[in-house]
């Protein structure tokens, strides 16, 4: 086994351990008994228990990154708010180490998740400078609202994410049956907070139909995908760094 496939084979036991055990619980030995590697093989590529575990969040968020890239790339549609904040929900609910993180959740993260916070704080301050750009993109080709500060759009945008992932541990038992319904409701909300409608679209008026304006706001949408692309794919290789940076030299 290559020592990259070796270092992914101890991130993914090393996650499961985490979800299933805690942070408390989980060792460096357990991971590497789990693994089938020893304990030394573990230390050879992470310094200490916190950087790995570290690393297992990182590769999670960079997982619905680059799913996130296919999309935008195959889809230029999809680098719509309400768009991207539906898929990210529904892959966000197949990433339970992520899941705790934005739950808070010390039974699972303990310690972990206020290390995390001050880990990252310069890659999470980077990421708020990509989605404002991103919202400065969209506006600039007429798909998002302009009768609004952007700062506050991108605080709407946060808000009412965050409040949807949380509610899925907060509110379950009053939740809608299925995880496509609750995505659904989440496009909805940002939808009609944040972008301009398809009967109502940029340059509207006479002779211009929903078809129209459908198709208008594809062709923005393509003009406008290249530079967001661009700026999820510059965080992506920033997720990397980060990532390389908790590995031993």
């Amino acid at each position: 086994m290559e020592r990259s496939q070796r270092a992914d084979h101890i991130l993914d036991v090393a996650g499961e351990l985490l979800v299933a055990w805690g942070y408390g619980r989980v060792t460096i030995d357990e991971i590497a008994r789990r693994a089938k590697v020893g304990k030394g093989t573990v230390y050879l590529h992470w310094k200490t228990k916190d950087a790995l575990l570290l690393a297992v969040m990182l590769k999670a968020q960079s997982r619905i990154h680059q799913r996130q890239l296919e999309l935008m790339r195959a889809d230029p549609l999809e680098i719509l708010p309400s768009r991207m904040l539906r898929r990210h929900f529904l892959d966000f609910q197949g990433e339970p180490v992520l899941r705790a993180l934005y739950t808070d959740d010390a039974d699972i993260l303990g310690r972990l998740n206020d290390t995390a916070k001050k880990e990252f704080a310069e890659l999470m301050g980077q990421g708020d400078r990509h989605l404002r750009r991103h919202l400065e993109v969209l506006r600039e080709h007429g798909l998002v609202r302009d009768d609004t500060d952007v700062h506050h759009q991108q605080y709407a945008l946060l808000a009412t994410s965050n409040g949807f992932f949380t509610a899925e541990a907060l509110l379950s038992d009053r939740a809608p049956d299925t995880l496509e319904v609750r995505a659904d409701i989440l496009a909805r909300t940002i939808r009609s907070a944040l972008e301009v409608s398809v009967e109502a679209g940029p340059g509207s008026g006479s002779g211009s139909g929903p078809d129209v304006a459908s198709a208008r706001m594809r062709v923005a949408a393509a003009a406008a995908a290249p530079e967001i692309i661009a700026c999820y794919e510059h965080f992506n290789e920033l997720c990397a760094e980060e990532m390389r940076r908790q590995i031993r030299d």
